[in-house]
């Protein structure tokens, strides 16, 4: 699993010009699934997303965690995160998940914060998104596990 996380200021996701989704100050989390895959490790990557330290603590250093500062999280799921790019012009996916084996790892993953920390807001899986966001800093990281 892969995901792009990002400090953000506000961010919200909308389908059809409806926001389905948005938080306030924390990050904005496009997730992407692979083949191999599994509970175990999105598990894993969901508390590295809670317990990664990105946000200044009172001495202007990255020593804070989204969870230290009750910021919320965004949730979208992002195909193109499992793409292969290391060759050719055109991203190969033969590592991305299944449609059905993606969507259950993102219910899942979505659930498990649900279950570690608040708020939690999601995009609609597989839907046609328009993602706003004023990322800050900007502060942008890809986490894999």
């Amino acid at each position: 699993m892969k995901a792009l996380i990002q400090r953000v200021c506000s961010a919200h996701v909308a389908v059809q010009d409806e926001t389905v989704g948005e938080i306030a100050r924390g990050v904005l989390v496009l997730l992407g699934v692979e083949r191999h895959d599994d509970r175990a490790l999105a598990q894993k990557l969901c508390d590295k997303i809670l317990r990664y330290r990105m946000f200044a603590d009172a001495e202007g250093k990255m020593n804070l965690s989204v969870r230290d500062i009750a910021g919320g999280v965004l949730v979208v799921s992002q195909f193109t995160l499992a793409a292969d790019t290391r060759s050719g012009l055109r991203p190969s996916f033969s590592s991305g998940a299944t449609p059905e084996q993606a969507r259950e790892l993102y219910e899942y993953s979505i659930n498990y914060l649900r279950q570690q920390h608040a708020p939690i807001a999601t995009g609609i899986f597989a839907a046609d998104m328009q993602v706003h966001l004023i990322n800050d800093g900007p502060v942008t990281f890809l986490l894999s596990v």
